[in-house]
C-alpha cells in the first residue's frame, strides 16, 4: 500500500512539473547553432564601405530589364567579379559571381540570423561551365548597405558580410535622371571631400616629432608608473571597424600612452588633438601609440583609411576604462630598484671573485717557495 500511495505521489509530481513548465519540451526544438558563426579572430580585417552621402534607390525608381552592376563587399575573401542585376514588377533580384568557390551556401541577413534559419531561408549556387559558382540573391535597395552571411565548405561556419549595390553603376536611362543624378553627384562630393581631407588636413596637422610635449594633455589617472593592459571601447564610423581590447597601456612619469590596434591595415594616420601619429608597424593591422587624454568618456580621435577610392577621416571616440586596468610585471620605479641591486650585485660579485683568485695566487706562491725546501731536507736525511 506505501509502495503503490509513493508511485501515485511521484506522478502527481511529475504531472505538476510539465504542466508548470511547459517550454521545457518545446525549447528543445529551437535550432540555436551560435557555434557555427565564425569568431572575429577567424576573421580577415574588414573593408570599409562608405556610403554616408549615398541615397537608397528602389525597384521602383528603375525600368525593368536586366543590368550589369557592380557591388561593393566588406571582405577581400568574399569578392563579387561579376553581378546580373534583374529589376521586374516592382522587386528586384542579383545574380552574384564569386571569384573563389569555398562557400557552399548564402543568407540575406546576419551570421548569427543564419546559424538559427532554416534550410529553405538558404541561398544555393550555380555552377557555372568556368566553375564559378553563382548566387540568386534579393536585392532590397540599391546604394545600401545589405546583411549578407556566407557558409564556408572548410570551416562549416557562417561569416558576416556587408553588401553595396551600387546605383552609379547602372547604365544611362536605366534610372529615373533625377535620382541617378542626386546619387552620382553626392558619390563625386564624397570623393571630393576625401581628396581635399587628405590634401589639406595632412598639412595642417603637426607631426608627431615636431610637437611641443607640453602641449599634449594627458589624462590624469591614480595609477603609478609602469605597464597595464586596459579594455578600450570604439565608437563612430560606420560600426564595421574595431580596435584590439584590451589594448597595451603604459605609464611612464605619470603620462599615459596606449598601443592601438584596428581591425584593418588599411589606416594610415591618427590625430589626437591636432598632432598626427604615424603607424608604429608595417605588418599586419594597423597599430598606433598615442596619449591617452582622457580616462572613462569619450576621447576624441580622427583615423584616416585608405581602404576606399580616396582616403577618407573618420571621426571615432575611444572609452579608455580605467576601473578594468591591469599592470603587467613590475612598476618601472621597482624595475630600476631592480636593476640597482643587480649592478651592485655584479660589482660586489666582480670584488668577491677578484679577492678570491688573489688570494689564490698568494697560496701558491707561499707553496712554491716551501717546495724546494722539502725536498732538500730530505736528501739530508738520507745521507744521514
Amino acid at each position: 500500500m506505501k509502495r503503490k500511495t509513493n508511485i501515485i505521489i511521484t506522478a502527481l509530481l511529475a504531472l505538476t512539473l510539465l504542466m508548470a513548465f511547459p517550454a521545457v519540451g518545446s525549447a528543445v526544438e529551437v535550432k540555436t547553432d551560435d557555434g557555427q558563426v565564425a569568431s572575429s579572430s577567424e576573421m580577415a580585417p574588414a573593408q570599409e564601405i562608405d556610403t554616408e552621402d549615398l541615397t537608397p534607390v528602389s525597384a521602383d525608381q528603375i525600368k525593368e530589364g536586366d543590368y550589369d552592376i557592380t557591388v561593393q563587399s566588406s571582405s577581400s575573401m568574399f569578392n563579387i567579379t561579376a553581378c546580373k542585376l534583374h529589376v521586374k514588377d516592382g522587386k528586384m533580384t542579383a545574380d552574384m559571381t564569386l571569384g573563389g568557390t569555398g562557400y557552399e551556401k548564402l543568407y540575406m541577413g546576419t551570421a548569427e540570423e543564419a546559424a538559427k534559419a532554416s534550410d529553405s531561408d538558404f541561398i544555393g549556387y550555380t555552377e557555372g561551365s568556368d566553375g564559378k559558382y553563382t548566387y540568386t540573391v534579393p536585392v532590397e535597395s540599391l546604394d545600401k548597405e545589405t546583411d549578407c552571411a556566407a557558409f564556408s565548405k572548410k570551416r562549416q561556419k557562417w561569416y558576416p558580410r556587408t553588401l553595396v549595390f551600387q546605383a552609379s553603376s547602372l547604365p544611362d536611362g536605366a534610372v529615373d535622371a533625377s535620382v541617378l543624378a542626386a546619387s552620382k553627384e553626392n558619390a563625386a562630393a564624397s570623393d571630393d571631400k576625401s581628396q581635399d581631407s587628405s590634401k589639406t588636413d595632412k598639412k595642417k596637422y603637426i607631426d608627431e616629432k615636431d610637437a611641443d610635449k607640453s602641449q599634449i594633455k594627458y589624462g590624469s589617472t591614480k595609477l603609478g608608473d609602469g605597464k597595464y593592459t586596459i579594455e578600450v571601447e570604439l565608437k563612430g564610423g560606420s560600426g564595421r571597424a574595431s580596435v584590439k581590447s584590451p589594448a597595451e597601456m603604459k605609464i611612464s612619469s605619470g603620462f599615459p600612452t596606449a598601443t592601438i590596434e584596428w581591425s584593418s591595415p588599411n589606416y594610415d594616420y591618427m590625430v589626437i588633438d591636432n598632432v598626427k601619429y604615424e603607424p608604429v608597424n608595417s605588418d599586419g593591422n594597423s597599430q598606433f601609440k598615442i596619449p591617452i587624454t582622457k580616462f572613462d568618456g569619450g576621447m576624441e580621435v580622427i583615423a584616416d583609411t585608405t581602404a576606399m577610392s580616396q582616403p577618407h577621416e573618420i571621426q571615432y571616440t575611444l572609452n579608455f576604462k580605467s576601473d578594468t586596468a591591469k599592470r603587467k610585471g613590475l612598476s618601472v620605479k621597482t624595475e630600476a630598484i631592480i636593476l640597482v641591486l643587480l649592478v651592485v650585485a655584479a660589482i660586489g660579485f666582480g670584488f668577491l671573485n677578484g679577492r678570491r683568485r688573489l688570494h689564490k695566487k698568494e697560496r701558491m706562491a707561499v707553496q712554491e717557495e716551501d717546495t724546494p725546501k722539502k725536498k732538500v731536507s730530505r736528501k739530508k736525511s738520507k745521507l744521514h
